[in-house]
């Protein structure tokens, strides 16, 4: 049949702008994600329902429970509409998860620049955090273990120094405390003891009623909020890494997905212009 002068060449019926390479590294990239966001899901419904009503309740903001599992559906959403959109070559889906992943990458940007240069905002809400976590030390058992771990791995007692456990009622020195632990702090505010068979839960009995010096023989005076600044401080090319580690693969599925999207227009008008043409002798 003859074409018509003008009208492009190279284009027929079986050729198409979408690049498989593009379309199933996307695809299986979103994939990966949405398996991993499944499993983070399971593992925090799983926590919280272990755990006592009460006690989830009492601590809701300060649940790593809850955490997991609000990150783990946004994340499933996300990537859910990466999967469908690819596979299906939807420009909507593929729109809406460059969209939002664009928009959780300049969050995240955000908050990294803001938490630098409010750092002292940032230091007074991470001090907020940290006594409310004391608060609530014994009403949740994962954010218990989140705290004796963190005290041990930092070498910290309490958020400014030990005698801040006394923000919880367990460890109140209040003359009207009934509790054992009164005035006391937690085993993992305790120093290492060398070749210990069994550890020392009690070790840690009245030691907000001694003196700085005293205690220090003992435990942790330390609190955790200088430990952990200092921390930062030193481990700022490790944070970078763990920064850009998160960043690259939103840029990826952002880039991935731009490219996807502007090959599936272009296949559209493609198929339009076929469809135009197709009743044109000289096409």
């Amino acid at each position: 049949m003859a074409r018509r002068p003008g009208a492009p060449a190279g284009y027929g019926e079986e050729f198409t702008f979408v690049s498989p390479l593009v379309k199933y590294l996307l695809f299986f990239f979103n994939m990966l994600f949405w398996v991993i966001s499944m499993v983070m899901v399971a593992v925090g419904v799983y926590a919280r329902l272990m755990k006592h009503a009460e006690a989830a309740l009492a601590c809701l903001a300060v649940d790593p429970a809850i955490l997991l599992i609000v990150v783990g559906v946004l994340m499933f959403l996300l990537t859910f509409c990466g999967c469908i959109g690819s596979l299906r070559e939807n420009i909507c889906l593929l729109q809406t998860f460059s969209l939002c992943l664009t928009i959780v990458f300049l969050l995240q940007l955000a908050a990294g620049v803001l938490g630098f240069v409010f750092s002292d905002k940032a230091r007074g809400k991470v001090s907020e955090i940290i006594n409310n976590a004391i608060v609530h030390y014994r009403d949740d058992l994962d954010l218990q273990n989140l705290i004796d771990f963190g005290q041990k791995k930092f070498s910290c007692c309490g958020g400014i120094s030990y005698r801040d456990w006394s923000q919880n009622m367990y460890f109140n020195c209040s003359e009207d405390n009934p509790s054992r632990e009164r005035c006391s702090v937690p085993y993992s505010c305790c120093l290492p003891t060398p070749n210990q068979a069994v550890i020392n839960t009690m070790c840690g009995q009245g030691m907000q009623a001694l003196e700085y010096l005293e205690a220090s023989k003992v435990i942790y005076t330390n609190g955790c909020i200088d430990k952990l600044v200092n921390w930062i401080h030193s481990n700022l090319f490790l944070l970078g890494g763990i920064a850009l580690g998160l960043a690259i693969p939103q840029l990826v599925g952002i880039l991935l997905s731009q490219i996807l999207v502007n090959q599936i227009k272009d296949q559209i008008k493609l198929q339009f212009y076929n469809q135009q043409h197709r009743a044109d002798p000289w096409y």
